[in-house]
């Protein structure tokens, strides 16, 4: 944990008791440049991305996500902007996961083929920096989260 997301955490907790944030939460951000970092936030702060996921072979350190548990995320340079709650994780071959799990990501068109494309490609440099080859049965865990705060823009109809 860095020192200002940790100050901020506690500053949350202390300020929005009604939010009910526990002591503990996963420090991260989304995907593994400036510009996807940026992309994939705003997509969430908009109320558009409500799923993420992830290469199981690379979680081994800090573990999968858990139903229930909180992540503070970042932008890519570590400023802490918003707090997740992940409320279902599943793990799947990459070749399994489905449609409405890919339209849930809310990223390009939404469509699973979009989805494949883009995550084969981002899965691929994972795998590269973990000395795997990526495989179409390479274990991905999908996690669907709530936004908590700031609290999601309500959407007019």
């Amino acid at each position: 944990m860095t020192d200002i997301a940790e100050r901020w955490w506690q500053a949350l907790r202390r300020d929005r008791p009604d939010l009910g944030l526990p002591e503990h939460y996963d420090l991260w951000y989304f995907g593994d440049s400036e510009d996807l970092a940026r992309e994939l936030l705003e997509l969430v702060l908009a109320g558009t991305k409500t799923a993420t996921a992830g290469l199981v072979w690379g979680a081994d350190e800090a573990g999968t996500p858990k139903p229930g548990g909180y992540s503070l995320i970042t932008d890519f340079a570590g400023t802490p902007r918003c707090v997740l709650q992940t409320m279902e994780v599943r793990v799947l071959p990459f070749d399994q996961v489905d449609a409405a799990f890919a339209y849930d990501e809310g990223e390009d068109d939404r469509s699973l083929a979009s989805w494949r494309e883009a995550h084969w490609s981002y899965f691929g440099r994972r795998c590269a920096e973990l000395g795997r080859e990526p495989a179409l049965d390479m274990p991905v865990f999908c996690e669907r989260f709530r936004l908590v705060y700031p609290e999601a823009v309500v959407r007019a109809g």
